[in-house]
């Protein structure tokens, strides 16, 4: 394997079992320089040349027991995680990678510290795997003389990102290989947007992107005055989270998929009616949809009267458990805790992001020195909420962040691209119903929508720390590469 000597690198060798047999990989935990090209100015002596903008930190993971012709041929997927002030640590310590977690899950969480194990599950068997850290995320630094600020930028994530991609496919002579982006949460929005810098900027034409929690057009989820949306894409997710905590009474005893689809062809239809009609509707109307929509969430009809029948995701994860004093996480509502401020609005303690931080954290960082070798004195940004509070959408101002159109247009220009979508039924953070809208709206030509799948399953936001989920969603993977 070649080592660029401007690059701080480790090469170590391991191996896996996965579905019973025994992989052989490199693992690669490096970081790559992008740089900007220079003009040589008018009177300028010094030649033209590029300029260190970043050191991008990246873990790729290439099976070793192939034939050489058939390494460089192998399928290849980027993976990354949202935010957008999030590492790669969830998809690659979580889902993805030949290690992760060993957390627990619902229920039976395991005390700290904690650890991790191989991952039975892991996609090496089927794809190398590259795991990038955007600029200000994990150890992606902007270098000496420039800001990391400069990337918090939905323009300039995309073009860095899709600047690695094509760097990495050059470097590591992988530009025949079949090519998959696999995001999670905004990166997704991050993978809808790069397939079409990718194909524009590079050539780089993908084979197939996975969506994980997906998120591509935000009016589906901002709760805004004026924006019914929400609150009917968000009724099916509600539903399955009452029926999780019990909190239903004639519907508990259905299982979980016709709950949902109750739920869904209520929120679809007379629900978003009754939204869209407001105080048109005549009070008996109006007491009819509470009566049924709370037979479907578990509030009380008084409740969801006097919200208008609007429950906003705050209200309801603090309300549905309200008596037995605990609130429910927003990344995965299976997941529920104390709440230490009953009488505020917001939520004072998200269990589910509580839950999952510390095993991550202690994970990624004994995972990468003591297993690959990686050392570094940075500190690892797991999720870095200065890029949160400082990220800019330039490009949507006076409207709604929405790459869609991005998504669509590519799939029109490449029929061969084909999109798996994830989705979590206690997914409180991108529920699964707006995805469904987001994709029956991308008003696809006929021949072209069966290039779309969707897969659901019975956890959260983050779906593969649920064991049957995990085993489940790696069954949907292989299929999905399999078949694209």
């Amino acid at each position: 394997m070649t080592l660029f000597q401007e690059e701080h690198q480790s090469i170590t060798q391991h191996s896996v079992t996965i579905g019973g047999q025994l992989i052989t990989y490199t693992a690669i935990a490096s970081t790559l320089t992008l740089k900007e090209e220079t003009e040589k100015a008018e009177g300028n002596r010094e030649s033209e040349g590029e300029k260190p903008k970043a050191k991008v930190f990246f873990v790729a993971y290439m099976r070793s027991d192939l034939p050489e012709n058939e390494r460089s041929h192998r399928p290849i997927s980027f993976s990354f995680n949202g935010g957008p002030g999030s590492s790669s640590v969830w998809m690659h310590l979580g889902l993805l990678g030949p290690r992760r977690v060993d957390m627990g899950d619902a229920g039976a969480l395991t005390p700290p510290p904690w650890d991790w194990t191989e991952n039975a599950f892991s996609l090496l068997d089927e794809s190398d795997l590259v795991f990038i850290d955007p600029v200000g995320t994990g150890y992606s630094r902007a270098v000496v003389g420039e800001s990391n600020r400069e990337f918090f930028h939905f323009k300039k994530d995309i073009e860095s990102v899709g600047d690695f991609i094509r760097l990495f496919c050059t470097r590591y002579g992988r530009w025949t290989s079949a090519k998959y982006l696999i995001g999670e949460s905004y990166g997704t929005t991050r993978a809808a947007a790069l397939s079409g810098y990718l194909q524009d900027r590079h050539g780089l034409f993908l084979n197939g992107i996975i969506f994980v929690s997906t998120i591509l057009n935000f009016q589906t989820t901002q709760f805004a005055t004026g924006n019914d949306l929400p609150y009917a894409l968000y009724l099916p997710s509600y539903a399955a989270t009452a029926w999780y905590h019990k909190c239903l009474e004639k519907a508990q005893q259905q299982p979980l998929h016709d709950v949902v689809s109750v739920a869904r062809s209520f929120a679809l239809g007379d629900y978003s009616s009754a939204l869209m009609r407001g105080t048109l509707l005549s009070e008996a109307e109006e007491k009819d949809i509470a009566a049924r929509l709370a037979q479907l969430i578990g509030l009380s009809a008084d409740f969801i009267l006097r919200c208008h029948l609007r429950v906003d995701l705050s209200t309801f994860a603090k309300e549905l458990l309200r008596k037995e004093g605990k609130v429910i996480g927003r990344l995965d509502s299976r997941f529920s805790s104390y709440d230490l401020g009953p009488a505020a609005k917001q939520i004072n303690l998200e269990p589910s992001s509580l839950a999952y931080n510390g095993p991550y954290t202690a994970a990624v960082y004994d995972y990468l020195q003591r297993d690959l070798n990686y050392e570094s004195d940075l500190p690892y940004e797991i999720m870095n909420m200065q890029i949160n509070a400082n990220w800019h959408f330039d490009e949507f101002e006076g409207r709604y962040v929405d790459v869609s159109e991005t998504l669509r247009r590519i799939m029109c220009s490449n029929p061969h691209l084909k999109v798996l979508v994830c989705n979590g039924y206690y997914d409180l953070a991108t529920p699964f119903c707006a995805a469904e809208y987001t994709f029956n709206h991308l008003y696809l030509p006929a021949e072209l929508r069966s290039n779309v799948h969707m897969t659901y399953y019975e956890s959260g936001h983050l779906m593969y720390v649920h064991l049957p989920s995990l085993e489940k969603q790696k069954q949907d993977l292989v299929n999905f590469l399999r078949t694209s």
